[in-house]
C-alpha cells in the first residue's frame, strides 16, 4: 500500500502530464505483479463493491476519537470529503502495517461476508496501522468511492512507455471485461488473451468538437454527414453465435436490451457494429431520459419493452467474419455495413441516415433544425478516414447545435473536495413555480476561481439553514445554466430533468424575480 500511496501523492501534487506518466511508469517498474493488475483495475474504474457502509465508518471513527458528532459534521463540512475527514480526525498510527495493494484488495473483497463486529475490528485495526495518505486510500476503497483524476489517454501513454507496446493495441487489450484474479498483467496488456474472448470490444473512435468555420473543412464531397444522436453509443458484437452489447463506458448492457439481442441473432455472420442505442416510438426518437429508464435494471418487463422500445442506429462496422476492418476507409466500411444490414433487414437494427447536401450552407441549415428529430447536431466524418482508437484531430468532428439555456437562482451550496475543499463549489439551482422555487439542476463547473471565492463568501454570510455539509442560501444570485437536453421526470420536484447542466455565466444584471418559470422551461421539451 505504501508504494501505491506514494503514487497517488505524486499524481495529486502535479499538473504536469509527463510527471504523471513518469510516476505511473515508476510504479509499474517496482510494483509486484498482482499490484500492477489492481492498479490497472482501479485506474480503469473496475473497483469492487463497497464492503462497509460509510455510516458505519463514521460511527466507528467517533467511537475511537470520542469526538462529538457536531464537531465531526463541522469538520466534514469544511473538508467536503468523508474519506479525507476520517483520515484527518484519527490519531496517528500506533504501529505499521505493511501489506501489498493486492493483499488489501483481497481482504476488502472478503470483508463483505463478515459480521458487523468483525468489520469494525478489521477497520479499526487497519486505521491504527496506516498513515494519513494510506488511510485516505483505504477509506476510499472500503467505501467504494475510489476515483483518480487520470484520463484513460494518460494511463495508456504510461502503459505504452512502460511496455513499449503501441497505444492502440493497449487500448484494445484492457477494454471490456476481465478478472483481476484470473489475469497475468503482462499477458493482459500485450493482448495475449484477446482472441479467445468473443466479447472483446474495440476502442471507440472519437470525434473532436467542431472548432473551425465549416467552410474551412474544404470540399463538402469529402465529408460524410450524419445526425448526432443523444442515446447510448455502443458496440454490437456477434461472434460464434454469442451476442454482446457494450456501452462506450465499457459496461456490458446486453441484458437491458433483449430486443436488440434477438435482432442481432437474425443477422448472418460474425461482426462488430458501432452505433447508437435509442428509444424510438412511432419512428420518433425519444429523449435520453426515457432511454435511461431501461438501464441498471435486473429485469426488463414486458410493459417496459412495450412503453420504451429501443432500436440501434448503426453507422460503422469494425469487424466482419473475423477480419479487422478498422484500417479500411469510412466509405469502404460503410459499403460493407450497408450490404450486411440490407441483406438482413430487421426493424430494430437500422442504418443511421447519411445526410444528403449540396454545399456547406445547406448543411448549416440542416444542423440548425436538428433538434426537431431529437438529435444534438451533426457528425462530420472524412470519407477516407480509418477507424482510429480514441481521438485523431481532423478526421471526425461533432458539430452540435448551441446548448439550451435558462436563468436560475442559487438556493443550495456545498463545499467541494481536493484543492477546492475550502470553497463552496457544488451548487443547486431553482426556477419559479407560481410563488415558490423548485430545484431544477445541480452544477459544478463554469465559474472562475475568483467567482467561486465570491460565491463562497456570499454563502458564508447568507446561509439560512444547514443540512450536514449542505447550506441553504438566500435566493439572490442568478446564473445562466446551459444544458444539452431536457425531459419530463417524476424523480425531480420540478418535473423535469436537464442533461449535462453547467454554469455559463453569473447574471449579475438580473434579480431573482427575473429567473425563468417552470412552465416556460417545459416548453423546451420536444
Amino acid at each position: 500500500m505504501k508504494t501505491f500511496a506514494q503514487l497517488i501523492t505524486s499524481l495529486e501534487t502535479t499538473n504536469k502530464t509527463n510527471a504523471k506518466i513518469d510516476a505511473m511508469v515508476h510504479y509499474l517498474q517496482t510494483a509486484p505483479e498482482n499490484d500492477k493488475l489492481w492498479f490497472l483495475a482501479l485506474f480503469t474504474g473496475k473497483r469492487p463493491k463497497r464492503p462497509v457502509n460509510t455510516n458505519l465508518l463514521k460511527l466507528w471513527a467517533l467511537e475511537i476519537t470520542q469526538l462529538p458528532e457536531w464537531l465531526f459534521l463541522e469538520s466534514y463540512s469544511s473538508v467536503g470529503d468523508l474519506g479525507e475527514t476520517l483520515s484527518l480526525i484519527l490519531l496517528p498510527p500506533e504501529n505499521e502495517i505493511d501489506k501489498s495493494l493486492s493483499q488489501w484488495m483481497s481482504e476488502l473483497i472478503d470483508l463483505k461476508d463478515k459480521t458487523e463486529e468483525e468489520k469494525r475490528i478489521y477497520v479499526i485495526e487497519s486505521w491504527n496501522g496506516l498513515d494519513y495518505t494510506e488511510r485516505f486510500i483505504f477509506n476510499k476503497l472500503i467505501g467504494g468511492s475510489f476515483r483518480i483524476g487520470v484520463s484513460k489517454k494518460l494511463l495508456i501513454n504510461a502503459l505504452s512507455k512502460y511496455s513499449e507496446i503501441d497505444s492502440s493495441q493497449l487500448m484494445h487489450s484492457i477494454m471490456g471485461k476481465w478478472n483481476v484474479e484470473e489475469e497475468n498483467f503482462e499477458d493482459l496488456i500485450s493482448g495475449t488473451n484477446i482472441n479467445p474472448d468473443n466479447s472483446k470490444p474495440y476502442p471507440f473512435c472519437l470525434a473532436y468538437p467542431m472548432e473551425k468555420e465549416i467552410h474551412e473543412l474544404g470540399n463538402p464531397e469529402d465529408w460524410q454527414a450524419e445526425y448526432k444522436w443523444d442515446g447510448i453509443r455502443g458496440q454490437l458484437i456477434k461472434r460464434n453465435k454469442e451476442i454482446f452489447l457494450w456501452s462506450r463506458g465499457e459496461e456490458l448492457v446486453t441484458p437491458q436490451f433483449p430486443e436488440l439481442v434477438s435482432a442481432l441473432e437474425n443477422i448472418e455472420g460474425d461482426f462488430v457494429l458501432d452505433g447508437e442505442i435509442l428509444a424510438v416510438v412511432d419512428n420518433q426518437v425519444l429523449n435520453f431520459n426515457e432511454l435511461q429508464k431501461r438501464l441498471n435494471r435486473k429485469t426488463i418487463t414486458a410493459k417496459m419493452l412495450k412503453e420504451i422500445p429501443v432500436k440501434a442506429f448503426v453507422y460503422d462496422i469494425l469487424e466482419f467474419n473475423g477480419e479487422d476492418l478498422r484500417e479500411k476507409t469510412l466509405s469502404e466500411r460503410r459499403a460493407i455495413l450497408e450490404k450486411l444490414i440490407n441483406e438482413n433487414p430487421h426493424e430494430n437494427i437500422k442504418l443511421s441516415e447519411i445526410i444528403q447536401y449540396k454545399n456547406w450552407e445547406e448543411l448549416t441549415e440542416i444542423r440548425s433544425n436538428s433538434r426537431e428529430n431529437n438529435s444534438e447536431g451533426l457528425m462530420l466524418k472524412q470519407k477516407n478516414s480509418n477507424y482510429h482508437s480514441g481521438r485523431k484531430k481532423g478526421d471526425w468532428w461533432k458539430w452540435k447545435v448551441d446548448a439550451l439555456t435558462i436563468d436560475a437562482v442559487l438556493i443550495y451550496a456545498q463545499k467541494g473536495s481536493g484543492r477546492r475543499s475550502g470553497y463552496y463549489t457544488d451548487y443547486t439551482f431553482a426556477v419559479k413555480k407560481e410563488d415558490q422555487l423548485v430545484t431544477i439542476a445541480k452544477a459544478y463547473s463554469g465559474l472562475t476561481d475568483k467567482e467561486i471565492m465570491e460565491v463562497s463568501k456570499f454563502v458564508t454570510k447568507n446561509s439560512l439553514e444547514k443540512f450536514g455539509p449542505v447550506r441553504t442560501v438566500k435566493p439572490e444570485l442568478v446564473f445562466e445554466i446551459a444544458f444539452e437536453g431536457i425531459g419530463y421526470s417524476n424523480r425531480h420536484k420540478s418535473g423535469v430533468a436537464l442533461r449535462f447542466p453547467r454554469i455559463v455565466r453569473w447574471r449579475r444584471d438580473k434579480k431573482v424575480d427575473e429567473i425563468d418559470d417552470i412552465e416556460e422551461v417545459k416548453k423546451l421539451i420536444r
